[in-house]
């Protein structure tokens, strides 16, 4: 990774890098890129995907609405509502 991708990279997440920042983050950011290639060289092919490293089930809650019904009462703090629903300025012309 050199200073110049790292500036790219700053300036599409809009954030001021400095050039001393760029030299330090460069050096950063190829040492995670070592690390990412060497795990890619680890043989995975008899190793199944897990979610977790503890063999156990995903717990499961009963799917049930608990909060219907209450629509007036949300609708009570809108400045503006018609037939049950928020109305809201025009943003697109």
């Amino acid at each position: 990774m050199d200073k110049a991708t790292v500036k790219k990279v700053a300036t599409l997440a809009r954030l001021h890098v400095t050039e001393e920042e760029q030299e330090k983050y460069a050096a950063q950011l190829g040492g995670i890129f070592k690390w990412i290639e060497q795990m890619s060289e680890v043989n995975t092919d008899n190793v199944k995907p897990l979610s977790s490293v503890i063999d156990l089930p995903t717990p499961l809650r009963k799917d049930e609405v608990t909060d219907g019904g209450i629509q007036d009462d949300i609708l009570a703090n809108a400045p503006e509502a018609v037939e049950g629903f928020f109305v809201v300025p025009k943003v697109v012309e």
